[in-house]
């Protein structure tokens, strides 16, 4: 981010499960995420995270790229219960199982977090995955109401 021109005064550098106090009431926690970090050839030279937003009202999990594991629900009993979750739910292969969830995983996930909201992200975005633009979003709500009485998509 300096290369960018960014003031290296405002940047902080975090590990996973380490807090920033925004103040106001605002606080940011860094959290694991199940991924690989770095593009190209040079990978692993920096962690991938997820973020726990909390804020005057809400708690928000802020998810990126990654494969369900165990770390959603140590993360729900740790920082949950959630009133939001942004989750990913597309660009998702077999193959790719461990960075990137399949739609049904994203549901589990949303409940092993204790969201009360679950908003699907990283879908209808470009194509890498080889399915259907729209097939993550269809088989993401379809398994919400299928699985889930509380839980809600937006």
């Amino acid at each position: 981010m300096h290369h960018w021109g960014f003031d290296k005064n405002i940047i902080e550098e975090k590990d996973w499960n380490e807090e920033i106090n925004l103040g106001d009431g605002f606080k940011v926690t860094t959290t694991t995420a199940r991924h690989f970090s770095g593009r190209g050839l040079k990978r692993n030279q920096s962690l991938w995270m997820a973020f726990v937003l909390q804020t005057p009202s809400s708690k928000i999990y802020i998810g990126g790229d990654s494969g369900y594991d165990t770390h959603f629900k140590t993360i729900g009993e740790k920082d949950g219960p959630f009133d939001w979750a942004f989750l990913e739910c597309g660009q998702y292969h077999a193959n790719w199982k461990y960075i990137h969830m399949m739609p049904e995983e994203v549901v589990a996930a949303a409940k092993d977090l204790k969201a009360e909201k679950l908003i699907p992200v990283h879908w209808a975005k470009f194509a890498l995955g080889q399915h259907a633009w729209n097939d993550p979003i269809i088989r993401v709500v379809k398994e919400a109401k299928e699985k889930t009485s509380l839980l809600r998509i937006l």
